[in-house]
This record gives structure tokens, sequence and C-alpha cells, in this order.
């Protein structure tokens, strides 16, 4: 029996041996994962200078509230104008007959309420007499308070009317000038529909469209130079106020917005100017979306070590990040092999295969 067990011991012994065995060449032969990579090239910023044209910052497209004829205009484009002045206005005629009617209504509403007040007093004076029944006090009180409630709602439309009849009248909201005109006297407008735009000239900003790869580079608050073009020596300052999150579908160009300081009074809305970036940017590394793993409020990618063809991962400062990928400030150098799909499957010192289908 002893012999038995000591037997059966070496086989369970033998049994486990060679299976450890098995799990250590199955997982020294794992296979080798093929993955797209890029190699981490820096991207200049701007240096070259640009075309643009000089805008308001704040517009205001202003349109009548009710339908109606325009019988005058009395703006030019280019004018400037202050707050309350008249610019446009349409043919009052409806809505001035709409108000002569609620005035008179009014004046009935009123002559009924005097009646019925007075009605409602004497048939008091008669219930304290116990003269008439409960039933016709009641009627009276009902009636006179029916004729008070006309009064309210009449009162309530002749202010609806003579509200309107003021909307015949287009005024200026604040001091601006008149960048367009876009419906003429004798043309019958919509409720709501653009007639005048009224920009702010106190400020002014260059807008410029620009590639890209440009913007790829700027951040906000970058300044700029602004030069007049048909006034060389008539320049100002900038900075970046706003970029457009997404490029024009027809001219894959973005929109930059630079917020003038002090211009000159040369620098008038629509003229055309140059911008020039003050200072070039660093040189930073740009990414695609798919290469950038986040957790845990960090951001990493994945580096091939390209002498054991390896990926480690790294954890990395980035400084803009869009829908399309992200500048990478630090944690990256140039030349290093990044991975750019699959970063969420891959573990730290796998194998890897970057040579097929490998991004340059």
């Amino acid at each position: 029996m002893k012999n038995y067990l000591v037997l059966v011991s070496g086989l369970c012994f033998l049994f486990m041996g060679c299976h450890t065995e098995k799990k250590k060449a199955v997982a020294k032969h794992e296979p080798v994962r093929p993955v797209l990579t890029m190699v981490a090239t820096p991207q200049s910023g701007p240096a070259d200078s640009y075309t643009g044209t000089i805008e308001p910052r704040y517009r205001t497209d202003l349109g009548f509230r009710v339908l109606g004829r325009i019988v005058a205009r009395d703006v030019n484009v280019g004018e400037f104008v202050k707050v309350g002045q008249r610019l446009e206005a349409l043919d009052p005629e409806v809505l001035e007959i709409a108000v002569r009617s609620q005035k008179a209504a009014l004046s009935n509403a009123i002559a009924q309420r005097a009646n019925s007040e007075s009605n409602f007093k004497r048939q008091s004076e008669l219930m304290q007499r116990n003269i008439i029944s409960q039933a016709a006090f009641e009627a009276a009180k009902q009636a006179d308070e029916a004729a008070a409630a006309e009064v309210t709602r009449a009162q309530e439309s002749l202010a609806k009317a003579t509200e309107q009849l003021s909307y015949t009248s287009l005024t200026a909201d604040m001091n601006g000038v008149v960048m367009g005109i876009y419906a003429e006297t004798g043309q019958t407008v919509a409720a709501g529909q653009t007639v005048i735009t009224i920009a702010n000239p106190e400020l002014r900003e260059a807008v410029v469209d620009l590639g890209e790869e440009v913007v790829a580079a700027l951040p906000i608050g970058a300044e700029f130079r602004i030069t007049l073009q048909v006034i060389a020596k008539i320049e100002t300052t900038g900075e970046v106020r706003e970029i457009a999150p997404q490029a024009d579908a027809a001219t894959r160009t973005r929109r930059i917005r630079i917020a003038l300081r002090d211009p000159d009074e040369a620098f008038r809305m629509g003229a055309t100017i140059t911008a020039t970036p003050k200072v070039v940017l660093q040189d930073q590394i740009r990414v695609p979306a798919s290469a950038l793993l986040d957790e845990t409020g960090e951001t990493f990618v994945w580096v091939v070590d390209q002498e054991n063809n390896k990926v480690h991962r790294t954890r990395v400062s980035v400084s803009s990040r869009d829908e399309n990928g992200a500048q990478i400030e630090k944690g990256v150098q140039a030349g290093e092999r990044l991975v750019t799909a699959g970063v969420h499957s891959l573990t730290e010192g796998q194998s890897i295969r970057w040579n097929a289908g490998a991004l340059p």
C-alpha cells in the first residue's frame, strides 16, 4: 500500500510539471500582434503671414415683429445710428384701424360696466329691504362682475393693439453702423425677417482663415501683429480669441478671430489686413485621436521599443486636443515610434509587429 501511494504521488508531480512546462511553452509562443504605428515628428508653429479682414465682434440682425409693407427707409449702408433712431417703417393703416376698433370696444365696455354697477347697487338696496329674491340679487351681482371683466379684457386688447402698432417702426437697439440692408421700400416682409444688420464699431477683430496644420499648432491667446494692407505702416497687435471648432466644408480651413488692442481708426470694418504671428511656436508633436489612451484622468501613448519590438505605456502632457487628434507637449521624443490603433487592447511589454501597414 505504501509503495502504491509513493507511485501515485510521483505520477502527480510528473503531471503537474508537464502541465507547467506546457503553459510556459504556450506563453513563450504567444502570437505577435501586428499594429499600426507612426513616427513622432515635431510640427513647427506658424511663421508666415496671412490675409484677413476686419469684422465687428458683435452684430445684430433686425426685423419687424409684424407682417407689413415697407413705406420708409431712413438709413443707408455705412451710416452710424444711435439707440432709438428709426431705421425703416411699415404701412400702419391696418394696425391703426385695429387700435381705433379696440378703443371703441373699451368705451362700450366701460358704459356697460356703469349700467351694471348702477343696477347692482339698486338691487343691493332692494335686497336689504327684502323686496327682491336672493336669486335676483345674485344675478345682478354676476352681471356686474362680468361687466368689470369685460372692461379689463378690452383694456388689454387695446394695449396689445397699441403695442403692435409700435412694431411698424423699426428702431436701432444700440449705437452702431449699418452693415447691410436686405429689404427696400415697397417690399412686403414677414414677421422676424431680417431687413437690416447693425454692428458695434467699437469692438473690432481680425478674421483669418487658416489651414488645419497651422491651427493645430496655434493656441488660444497666441499674439499676432496686424497690418493694414493699404497702408503698411499702420499696425496694431492682437491675440487669438476664438478658433472655429470645425473646418469649412468647401475650403477645409478653420476661421480664427483675433481681438485687436487699441486699433487705429483706419482699421475699419471690411478692411483687408495682414496677420503675422509675433512669436513662432515651439515644435510640438501631433498624434491622431486613436493613439491616445485616457485612464484615471491621465493620458498615455504606447511607445514601440524598436530593438525588441515591444510596447511600453508612456504618460504624456497634452497642450491642445480636438476631435481629430492632439498636440503632445511632453512625454514623447522626436523619432520615437507610436502605436496609432488598438491602444485599449495592448499590455505592457507585449510583442508587436509594426512593419506591415506601418504609417510613416
